[in-house]
């Protein structure tokens, strides 16, 4: 079981990265933050396509999507704080040698499970969270002890992995945006 399991329904572009997040969160914290704020750049790309009342900001980054008003407005103080502190980790974990801690990893974690939980109980249309559901520390998965580790990944394997995921991004942006033409091509 995950936390992010009431994902699943409805979300199911989030819950990958989410997953991976929560899986290392205790094994690897680097790659956990790392994960925590992909998730949150693809969920928060999703409100600005879908929400017409986001106004896309003056740069095409996580940064200043989440920093242009009209975000800070529908998400509110709290959420913004949360999802500052998971780009913030996130970013650490990509452009610093600074030891990421698992403390780190945890809270990113425990952070992006709230922006998450806010964001299918705003948007969702068939599947919303629970209203009593609450994030359960005890999911997130303990490093096996019997299995062979798997070595923490640095911020060089990770800044080439964030430049591969951008790319696949933008490609799928790309198709995305074909398939509407072509859609509204034939629809003429």
């Amino acid at each position: 079981m995950s936390n992010f399991a009431f994902l699943q329904p409805e979300w199911a572009m989030l819950v990958e990265s989410a997953s991976k997040a929560e899986g290392a969160a205790h094994s690897d914290a680097r790659t956990a933050c790392f994960y925590a704020r992909r998730t949150l750049e693809l969920a928060v790309a999703w409100m600005y396509a879908h929400d017409k009342t986001l106004r896309a900001p003056y740069q095409d980054n996580l940064s200043a999507f989440i920093h242009e008003p009209c975000f800070k407005q529908t998400v509110g103080d709290a959420l913004f704080t949360k999802a500052r502190l998971i780009k913030d980790l996130g970013n650490m974990a990509v452009h610093s040698t600074k030891k990421m801690l698992p403390t780190d990893a945890l809270n990113a974690t425990r952070e992006l499970f709230h922006f998450c939980y806010w964001l299918a109980r705003t948007y969702g249309r068939k599947a919303r969270p629970d209203p009593g559901l609450r994030f359960d520390i005890n999911l997130v998965p303990k490093p096996a002890t019997a299995a062979p580790a798997i070595p923490p990944q640095t911020s060089e394997q990770l800044q080439k992995l964030e430049t591969e995921l951008q790319a696949r991004d933008a490609h799928l942006s790309q198709l995305q945006a074909d398939k509407a033409a072509l859609s509204e091509e034939l629809q003429k």
